[in-house]
């Protein structure tokens, strides 16, 4: 189960990753349309997301 669970966590950093490299693409616009500034929310949230869920999947393995 904890060789699954690491197996998620490593797909998990990837899209996370993948998050990062979205958000800062979008980032070296000089300037941003509302509709870019939307996505870049939602970027942010679903990094944070991501993050947590990545840190609870390691406090499982570790336990």
């Amino acid at each position: 189960m904890a060789e699954r669970q690491q197996l998620s966590i490593e797909t998990l950093e990837i899209q996370h990753r993948g998050l990062s490299a979205q958000l800062e693409a979008l980032m070296r616009h000089a300037h941003l349309t509302p509709k870019e500034e939307v996505v870049v929310r939602e970027l942010k949230k679903k990094k944070l997301d991501m993050k947590d869920r990545i840190a609870a999947l390691r406090r499982i393995v570790r336990a």
